[in-house]
């Protein structure tokens, strides 16, 4: 196997292919990586999406988002409006914005209601229009990544690369011969907590420890509240593709798995904040004792 690494939306990305990613591959992952995050990135001042915190109230966006704001709005619904994108306000009280100030600018409040707020269509130019009733700020890194994990693999595999991986810090997709996966410990990142077979699949965790700052607060929010849920420390989730798995490893720290299986497949170990864990069952065994 041969691997490009390089850095990107603050984290660091490996693809491996059997053989080396040619020149104009790699210019391609770069410019859809760049693409994604001046449309998506609520760290940059002229990012598309941006412009809904300034009030602008309606954004063109790339085609491909469409699935992800779908994701979203089951994840919405199922979750009881815990997990929504309007979180991003709430986020940046809380200290985690452009800047990354880090230190919180007010009380915690929770974000507007997902449905009442936010309109989405495809256009027929094929881009994706949506629209805010209120200057708001929309935080799309709840199943972001995977979204691009996904359309990174997508776009490697299309121009005949075979055995892909592509692995953007705790989220990858693979084909190919099976690899073995650690699950890092949300308590201490040296050592693991099992061991995960993945093939065919997309792997995506989360963890309250990987952008954490002050005394108690982390990235994972119940939108409801505005505030950084507590129970669960850290979610790993299996699924058909990363952009369904990002969305439901952030998920489980707020809904019980049932509610999530009712509409999606999926495998899981989710980690309690008291160290307990627990694991659908084809995922019986990849837990150390």
């Amino acid at each position: 196997m041969e691997s490009w690494a390089f850095e990107a939306i603050g984290t660091q990305w490996e693809i491996s292919a059997e053989a080396p990613l040619d020149a104009d591959t790699r210019a391609a992952v770069t410019g859809l990586v760049s693409e994604y995050d001046q449309a998506l990135s609520r760290f940059r001042t002229d990012s598309i999406l941006s412009g809904l915190s300034r009030g602008e109230g309606t954004v063109s966006l790339p085609g491909y988002t469409a699935e992800l704001f779908s994701l979203f709005d089951s994840l919405d619904r199922l979750t009881d409006g815990r997990m929504n994108p309007l979180v991003g306000g709430s986020l940046e009280l809380l200290g985690y914005g452009p800047g990354y100030r880090l230190t919180p600018q007010g009380p915690a409040a929770g974000a507007p209601p997902w449905p009442e707020a936010v309109r989405w269509e495809s256009g027929a130019s094929g881009d994706v229009r949506l629209s805010l009733d209120r200057a708001g700020t929309l935080d799309v890194g709840a199943a972001g990544k995977g979204h691009l994990v996904d359309l990174v693999w997508e776009l490697v595999t299309g121009r005949g690369y075979a055995s892909v991986v592509v692995d953007a810090g705790s989220d990858m997709r693979h084909c190919g011969p099976g690899l073995r996966v650690g699950l890092e410990h949300p308590f201490d990142p040296n050592q693991a907590i099992g061991v995960v077979h993945l093939q065919d699949r997309a792997l995506c965790a989360s963890a309250t420890n990987r952008r954490a700052w002050g005394n108690g607060l982390h990235h994972v929010l119940d939108a409801s509240t505005g505030l950084p849920v507590r129970a669960v420390a850290a979610t790993w989730v299996l699924a058909r593709n990363a952009l369904t798995a990002d969305g439901l490893a952030t998920a489980l720290f707020l809904t019980d798995p049932s509610a999530l299986a009712a509409e999606f497949e999926f495998d899981y170990v989710r980690m309690f904040s008291d160290g307990r864990a627990e694991y659908s069952p084809a995922m019986a065994g990849v837990l150390f004792s």
